[in-house]
């Protein structure tokens, strides 16, 4: 087995709960802005892609180095081992962004590093013709920041965040990695009743399903890194053989979505059964001003509408507060909520316990948590 620098990338404000997660998989890490870096060999790249819920991409980085100039990220790029990683009937388109750098045109960058991949491929293959590029899929990326150019391959392909249960969404869909991390920043385990009293397409409550029973996010999908001809597939077969092992079906849950649009709850159904998980997940009709519960302890997490948009936004406050009547009782119970609105704590009538500051999708939000009382402890 070898060892490859992988990087697993992440939103702003996430970093952290990534990190948790690669260290969870037995990889020390360190955190960057938008990325963790770590040491692994060919089931860590396998292992990442099938578990890793909060981040965005596992890439595998072929070299960093300082680039001022295109003639020093040519030879650069052409000194760096691509055959080991590209055969010659390889694929392998070139993206790239620029921050802060002197080589500022991006597209100037993709079509440099792409013509030194070619001739280090041309030297090592010897390959006087053009490569057809027919074969398996490496997507290379040109990241410069501050003139330090770090050059990866994707070995994810779809983002993570596709996990291949979404039969269908409402207008402003909750990324699942995003989903996962709100699930993964509260304090709930399987043994405590869960609610999403603003379900939308079910991410939520599906997410925190897979988490309950220890479900990976990725055993639903296909990953470009398993038609790479140095993985062998006894790689991703042992990979795969150690989710099932993992997975805890029979762990009960108390999960409970709800939505006032009737189609939603509808949709979050439909989705709950493609994730293989529509007997274990309950969901209903019902505003949240009529969210009731006879149990204790038990944790909401939610993403409610944010009245972004001027017609929505007078609702939406009168929303809020509803929903602060609503959840005032329950003490017991531990309530996270995200939205942008920046009044939802004089809203909702309560100042939070804790605010974090997360980014859905561009838009800068904060996750209002509210801890609910700790159950008594039994004594001997």
């Amino acid at each position: 087995m070898s060892k490859f620098d992988l990087i697993a990338t992440s939103a702003m404000g996430l970093e952290a709960v990534v990190a948790k997660e690669v260290r969870a998989l037995g990889y020390d890490c360190q955190v960057e802005n938008g990325r963790i870096t770590y040491q692994g060999d060919e089931l860590a790249i396998a292992r990442s892609n099938l578990w890793l819920r909060t981040a965005d991409r596992v890439k595998i980085k072929i070299g960093e180095f300082k680039a001022y100039t295109f003639d020093e990220l040519f030879e650069k790029t052409k000194a760096l081992p691509w055959e080991q990683f590209i055969p010659e009937d390889g694929e392998f388109p070139v993206i790239g962004r620029s921050v802060k750098s002197k080589l500022f045109s991006v597209s100037d960058c993709q079509a440099i590093v792409k013509k030194a991949v070619v001739e280090r491929l041309r030297t090592q293959y010897r390959n006087t013709t053009w490569f057809e590029e027919k074969g398996a899929f490496f997507r290379i990326e040109i990241a410069l920041n501050k003139d330090v150019a770090t050059l990866t391959i994707d070995a994810s392909g779809y983002g993570l965040h596709k996990r291949g249960y979404r039969t269908d969404q409402g207008e402003a869909p909750l990324k699942e990695t995003l989903a996962a991390a709100l699930v993964l920043l509260t304090n709930w385990n399987p043994d405590k009743p869960f609610a999403d009293p603003f379900c939308g397409s079910g991410t939520i409550p599906i997410e925190a399903a897979l988490i309950g029973q220890n479900i990976a996010p990725g055993f639903n999908r296909d990953f470009v890194s398993e038609d790479w001809n140095w993985i062998p597939q006894t790689v991703w077969d042992k990979a795969r053989t150690e989710v099932e092992d993992l997975a805890n079906y029979d762990q009960p849950l108390e999960i409970i979505g709800s939505d006032i649009d009737h189609k939603m709850v509808s949709i979050a159904a439909e989705n709950a059964f493609e994730a293989g998980l529509g007997e274990l997940i309950k969901f209903k009709q019902m505003r949240v001003q009529d969210f009731t519960t006879k149990h204790d302890y038990g944790v909401i997490v939610s993403n409610p509408p944010y009245g972004e948009r001027l017609g929505d936004k007078k609702a939406v406050e009168q929303m809020y507060k509803e929903m602060g009547q609503a959840f005032g009782s329950l003490d017991t119970w531990s309530i996270y909520i995200l939205t942008s609105h920046k009044a939802f704590e004089q809203l909702y009538g309560r100042q939070a316990t804790k605010k974090r500051k997360l980014f859905n999708g561009f838009i800068e939000t904060d996750l209002y948590q509210y801890w609910g009382k700790r159950p008594p402890r039994n004594n001997p």
